[in-house]
């Protein structure tokens, strides 16, 4: 069955194609629940959350972007309003004291060859939230300045300044833990 069919079905709320469309993509929106919440049982709630909310909301599914990445969208806003609820609170940046930073250099994330994944990420955990979102969502998640905006709310300056400060301190990180960046 092509995916279009399942989604269409899915719209005529067929209990079938939706188990089959949730199958088919719990696994991976489980992984990404889990890089920002840690913890398998809120990582399982947000998932199941974002399944049902997609699916009250299919008829605004327009297949501009894939459903993969419709539905991963969903997943990553929910584990940000679950952690806003747990007190995690996003410290947003006061605008009126940032500065447009030269972001040409957004492409050379250059780590030592010894460098692992896991190492990375480990760093990426350590950084204070305003910034550890932000790589996140640009760094593992690839989206863009715009998109990370409208995800977090907060201004694409402020995505492209706690982007710029969130890579310091990582590179910060890494060189301390002995994992040259190559800058």
């Amino acid at each position: 069955m092509f995916q279009v069919d399942i989604i269409k079905k899915c719209k005529q709320n067929n209990r079938k194609a939706q188990l089959q469309l949730y199958n088919q993509y719990c696994d991976g929106m489980y992984i990404v629940a889990m890089r920002f919440l840690k913890n398998s049982n809120d990582a399982e709630d947000v998932v199941q959350e974002a399944f049902i909310k997609a699916f009250t909301k299919l008829d605004q599914y327009k297949a501009e972007v894939t459903f993969g990445a419709w539905l991963k969208r969903i997943v990553v806003n929910k584990c940000i309003d679950f952690l806003k609820a747990q007190k995690q609170r996003l410290i947003d940046l006061d605008e009126v004291h940032l500065k447009v930073v030269d972001t040409s250099n957004d492409d050379k994330w250059l780590v030592d060859d010894t460098t692992t994944l896991n190492d990375v990420k480990t760093a990426i955990n350590k950084l204070p939230d305003k910034y550890k979102y932000v790589v996140m969502l640009y760094l593992i998640e690839g989206y863009d300045h715009q998109e990370i905006s409208e995800i977090l709310k907060i201004s694409e300056v402020s995505s492209r300044t706690q982007l710029s400060r969130g890579r310091s301190k990582l590179k910060e990180l890494l060189t301390i833990q002995g994992y040259g960046t190559g800058y």
